[in-house]
């Protein structure tokens, strides 16, 4: 069983440790669905994998999570799931598979939700709460979303959506939790949230988070497509500026920034709001310095805007004292959504690199706003990246770079208007350049490792900006 579901794991699209030496080195069943059908049994287990360090001794571990559906008979309709067959101890020899991509599996997990009204209901351990206010469909059939990556997404008809998370860290997440006080709240920014379910993980005696059931947004366009889409339209329009194409973007930026700031707001009347002294606004800053030095081992690009960079974090360690507060942490535009109804922001687990300790952190909310400043800038760059700078009637690549510079610019400006409300103070400038500078040495490095073509992307803006 075990060689079998490393396979399983390292396979899987959901597995961050891919290019990584690693051992499973232990599964635990943490649950079973209640009331299954004869002839299954679906089960949640978590793996646990231990890296390899460079010297071959055991580094880190990490924990997944499976949920598996065992059959006593082969499910040929479920051939492309399918994680092995083995003998298990409590079922005996089962045919078992991803239960995420079997509907009577994933009814049961809908159902458990569903037996609670409000508050929280323990079966096997497996902890299901419910917020009250919606009732679900349970006629609904699953249908998992192919182009998730780090999570396993679920929806149930038109009515809700499950996210499992598969990687999962011991503690609260801040998906859940702050989806959660938003619903509460009555916030028209987010999905609202459902429910979610936990396990008291008994060998590190606190709660594991394992999946959230939230509103599904059936008429939503991703804003990342949507502000593609204008870019497009601009390009395709050799003798219009950006406020004349009819796919303009500006009054959605607006909008976007409208939503983040009330968003923002409510934040800030159910979390905590508090003050980063002098010292550690010096201490935010030398970690911005430490990443740039790491960063230019990286990115050989960077040293020719070294010196500006250094300068922008030297000015935000001078700044004095900032308030801080719950926030995104790893907001852009791929992580909102546009409905009938207005824009939603989704996906409140931070920046997916840090360890869940840091990313519940309070934190500057013109974070999240130099995040969507730096989605603005990408957007047009990545439309020339991959089609328009290699046809010939869209203009010369000079051309095509200042009307990408006009698109960023005029959204931008309209985002950070309605998301300030009026003109940014001094220090606030100081802030909000700090971390667009943070970011954008973060997209070198990113770029450099991943899409070494792209990182001409963030080392034009740094020069952009150095000219501005």
């Amino acid at each position: 069983m075990t060689d079998t579901l490393r396979d399983f794991i390292a396979e899987a699209r959901w597995f961050g440790g891919k290019g990584r030496e690693w051992a499973l080195t232990g599964v635990r069943r943490v649950g079973e669905l209640p009331n299954p059908p004869p002839g299954l049994h679906v089960t949640i287990e978590l793996a646990e994998l231990t890296y390899t360090n460079p010297d071959g001794t055991e580094g880190e571990t990490e924990l997944y999570q499976l949920p598996l559906a065992y059959y006593a008979e082969h499910q040929e309709r479920l051939e492309h799931a399918s994680v092995g067959d083995w003998d298990d101890e409590a079922f005996g020899h089962a045919f078992v598979y991803d239960a995420v991509h079997d509907r009577q599996s994933m009814a049961l997990w809908l159902r458990a939700f569903a037996d609670v009204t409000d508050g929280r209901v323990t079966r096997d351990r497996l902890a299901f709460h419910r917020v009250a206010g919606h009732e679900l469909d349970l006629d609904a059939h699953s249908t998992l979303f192919s182009g998730e990556q780090s999570n396993s997404s679920v929806a149930f008809g038109e009515d809700s959506l499950m996210k499992v998370f598969r990687k999962v860290t011991p503690g609260v997440n801040p998906d859940i939790s702050i989806h959660e006080v938003l619903t509460r709240a009555g916030s028209d920014h987010v999905a609202a949230l459902y429910g979610w379910l936990d396990v008291v993980d008994e060998e590190a005696d606190t709660t594991i988070q394992l999946a959230m059931l939230q509103q599904f947004l059936r008429t939503a366009s991703d804003g990342w497509e949507l502000a593609l889409s204008s870019v497009r339209n601009l390009f395709a329009e050799a003798d219009l500026h950006a406020e004349e194409v009819g796919g303009d973007f500006a009054g959605e930026a607006s909008r976007l920034g409208t939503a983040l700031a009330e968003t923002h707001a409510t934040l800030a009347e159910h979390f905590p709001v508090s003050t980063r002294s002098s010292a550690e606004v010096a201490e935010l800053a030398d970690a911005m310095h430490r990443r740039l030095t790491e960063a230019l081992q990286v990115v050989p690009g960077l040293a020719a805007h070294e010196a500006s960079l250094r300068a922008t974090y030297d000015a935000l360690a001078a700044l004095g004292e900032i308030t801080v507060q719950q926030v995104h942490g790893d907001l852009h535009l791929g992580q909102t959504l546009r409905t009938v109804r207005g824009w939603k922001i989704v996906d409140f687990e931070g920046e997916p690199a840090k360890p869940l300790a840091e990313r519940m952190l309070p934190d500057s909310p013109w974070r999240d706003v130099a995040g969507m400043l730096r989605s603005f800038d990408y957007a047009p760059r990545v439309v020339m990246m991959t089609g328009f700078a290699a046809d010939p009637t869209s203009g010369s690549e000079e051309q095509l770079a200042y009307r990408a510079t006009e698109w960023s610019t005029r959204n931008s400006t309209a985002f950070l208007a309605a998301y300030a409300g009026r003109d940014l103070t001094a220090d606030e400038q100081t802030l909000l350049a700090a971390y667009v500078a943070d970011k954008t040495v973060y997209e070198a490095v990113y770029e450099a490792r991943n899409r070494p073509t792209w990182v001409g992307i963030p080392l034009d803006a740094l020069a952009r900006t150095e000219q501005s």
